[in-house]
C-alpha cells in the first residue's frame, strides 16, 4: 500500500512538472518573462484543481459550504439581496459579491474547477474558448435541470460579440470539473451560487452581471501582456473593472463603434444590462478597434 501511494505521488509530482514546463516553453516562444511566469502559474493551478477534484478532495480556497447562512450573517447580507459576480481566469476564481445598502460587497470568492482554451474571449463556435466581457444573467438563462447539475447561461454572445460576428452558444456556469466553453465550479460550490443566485432573482433583481475577465487588470499585468493579440481588448475593458474597483458600484456597459465603454452604475441599481448605444462624451473608455485576430483552430 505504501508503495503505491509513493508511486501514485510521483506520478503526481511528475505530471505537475511537464505541465509547468510546458506552459514554460510556450511563454519563453511568446516573449515575456513575466507572461512566463504567469502562465506556467495559471498552469499549475489548472492541474491542481484537477487532481483535488479527480481524488475528492474539496478545492483549494472553497469557502465552507455547510455554514452559508452563518457567513451571510457575518457580512450583514440575507438571502434575496442583489448579486453581481466576477470571473478571473488566470486566477481561476469566482467573486460572488451582495448589494448592502447603495453598493456591493465581496461574500465570496470561489475556486474554478477547470475552463478550456486560453486567456482571450471566446471567437466561433468549435474554438473551445471560455468567453470574456460584460455580460447579464436573468432567470430565463438558468437551466436547474443541467447534466452539470444546475447551470445558468452566461449570455454569449452580448451586443459586442455579435458586432463582431462571434458565434457560439450554451456557454454557461455550472457543476461539475469539465468544460467546453464553460467554467466548471464542481457540484457543491455551483449549489452555493445557485441558492444565492435564485433568491436574488426570485425577489425582483431583474437579472445580474457577470464581468468576466482574463486576469486582474492591473496596469502591471495589462503592460506585461502589451505582446498580446487581445491586449487592445483587454484595455477596452479595464475602465469597466476600475471603476468597479474604486465604487463598488457595477458600471454601465455600453457598446459604441464596436468597443466597450463603461460609465458609472447608478447607486442603490440592482441591474446594469449592457446597452447598445454611445452615451454622451463617449464614456470613459479608450477608443481602440478590437476586431478579432486570426482565432486558433479548436
Amino acid at each position: 500500500m505504501k508503495a503505491r501511494r509513493k508511486a501514485s505521488r510521483t506520478i503526481i509530482v511528475a505530471a505537475i512538472s511537464a505541465v509547468v514546463l510546458a506552459g514554460t516553453l510556450i511563454a519563453v516562444q511568446e516573449g515575456s518573462w513575466y507572461r512566463t511566469t504567469d502562465r506556467a502559474r495559471m498552469a499549475m493551478r489548472h492541474l491542481n484543481q484537477r487532481l483535488h477534484y479527480t481524488f475528492g478532495w474539496q478545492l483549494p480556497g472553497t469557502p465552507d459550504l455547510t455554514a452559508l447562512d452563518a457567513r451571510l450573517r457575518e457580512k450583514n447580507l440575507k438571502r434575496g439581496d442583489a448579486v453581481f459576480m466576477r470571473v478571473f481566469k488566470n486566477e481561476l476564481e469566482l467573486e460572488l459579491w451582495m448589494q448592502q445598502g447603495d453598493r456591493f460587497v465581496l461574500f465570496a470568492s470561489y475556486p474554478i474547477c477547470y475552463w478550456s482554451g486560453r486567456l482571450g474571449p471566446k471567437v466561433r463556435q468549435g474554438d473551445k474558448q471560455a468567453p470574456e466581457g460584460f455580460y447579464a444573467v436573468s432567470k430565463n438563462q438558468l437551466n436547474p435541470n443541467s447534466r452539470w447539475y444546475r447551470s445558468f447561461n452566461v449570455g454569449f454572445p452580448n451586443i459586442l460579440d455579435q458586432a463582431h460576428g462571434r458565434t457560439g452558444s450554451y456557454l454557461m456556469v455550472h457543476g461539475g470539473c469539465s468544460s467546453v466553453g464553460c467554467y466548471a465550479m464542481t457540484n457543491p460550490v455551483i449549489t452555493e451560487i445557485w441558492e444565492l443566485v435564485t433568491a436574488a432573482l426570485d425577489k425582483g433583481q431583474g437579472s445580474f452581471g457577470i464581468h468576466i475577465f482574463p486576469f486582474r487588470l492591473t496596469e502591471t499585468r495589462l503592460n506585461a501582456y502589451d505582446g498580446d493579440d487581445w491586449a487592445s481588448f483587454w484595455r477596452d475593458m479595464k475602465p469597466g473593472y476600475d471603476l468597479f474597483e474604486r465604487t463598488k458600484i457595477p458600471p454601465q456597459i455600453s457598446v459604441c463603434q464596436k468597443r466597450y465603454v463603461a460609465e458609472a452604475g447608478v447607486p442603490g441599481a440592482k441591474t446594469s444590462v449592457p446597452r447598445n448605444a454611445c452615451p454622451a462624451g463617449g464614456g470613459s473608455s479608450a477608443a481602440v478597434d478590437v476586431d478579432a485576430p486570426k482565432a486558433d483552430a479548436g
